[in-house]
């Protein structure tokens, strides 16, 4: 991983999106820090689409659609995109699956989270599970004490033995059912509301992020970012970013922005 400040120029220039994740991406200890947004604001500005791509529940997607400077969010580990038109005052929303497949899969699920919960003692389902509308979340350095690899591998176990996908973020385990993740909802975000095949543009893109689950997007792009703390993973991903902030979380978010901005 090369320090991002080294980003040539000629690159820079041609940087038309910055996708990026949000838990300690663009938060820092659980926070949104004030330079992150105003970073995004400022990309915005310079004519760059951003959108976040997180684990992070239905209901807090449709917040930061709303209210956040970004063009489009993806949530649920890709189980849906949401993009808010401010002028027509709508929110189109659109799922990988029907409501009536996401309602047999919410069934499915709450089997998994009474295994995974008589398996693991020391997790609990996300705070946040309430609002979410395709996945379990289940808290492992979230709201409870860090989890050691060999429980969370035992949580990611039970899911897949189950049939569901799951990946690990810095503070979940999500799990799902679905031939989806946040690079497969990408590509049909870029198809249906940016009208750009994904694969044509990925030089002009930007993706920033801090754990194993960003690792497809990693791979996918040549120009990827991991901020500092992603070091805390290193030896343990399948994939690395190109390039590394100096700066942890919003703080390394900002700091690529202040240098693609110039």
């Amino acid at each position: 991983m090369k320090p991002f400040e080294t980003f040539p120029d000629h690159l820079r220039q041609n940087i038309r999106y910055v996708l990026t994740d949000v838990d300690d991406t663009l938060t820092h200890e659980s926070r949104l820090p004030s330079v992150a947004l105003a970073a995004m604001e400022r990309l915005q500005a310079a004519g760059i689409r951003v959108v976040p791509i997180t684990g992070g529940p239905a209901g807090w997607c449709d917040h930061m659609a709303r209210l956040w400077p970004v063009d489009s969010v993806i949530g649920e580990s890709g189980a849906f995109y949401f993009t808010c038109d401010r002028a027509r005052k709508t929110m189109r929303r659109r799922y990988w699956k029907s409501e009536a497949e996401r309602h047999e899969d919410r069934e499915k699920l709450e089997r998994i989270r009474a295994r995974i919960l008589r398996t693991v003692p020391g997790c609990r389902v996300a705070a946040d599970q309430a609002y979410r509308d395709a996945d379990l979340a289940i808290d492992c350095n979230g709201d409870v004490p860090t989890l050691p690899p060999e429980e969370v591998a035992k949580i990611m176990a039970c899911f897949r033995d189950a049939g569901a996908r799951a990946s690990v973020s810095s503070i979940h385990v999500n799990g799902w059912f679905g031939e989806y993740d946040k690079l497969a909802m990408t590509r049909i975000l870029f198809d249906e509301v940016f009208g750009e095949h994904l694969d044509a543009v990925r030089d002009s893109v930007i993706y920033t992020g801090d754990a194993p689950n960003d690792c497809p997007m990693f791979a996918a792009f040549p120009h990827a970012v991991g901020v500092a703390n992603i070091l805390k993973f290193k030896g343990a991903l399948d994939a690395e970013p190109a390039w590394i902030t100096r700066r942890p979380g919003g703080y390394g978010f900002a700091e690529m922005a202040d240098i693609l901005l110039g």
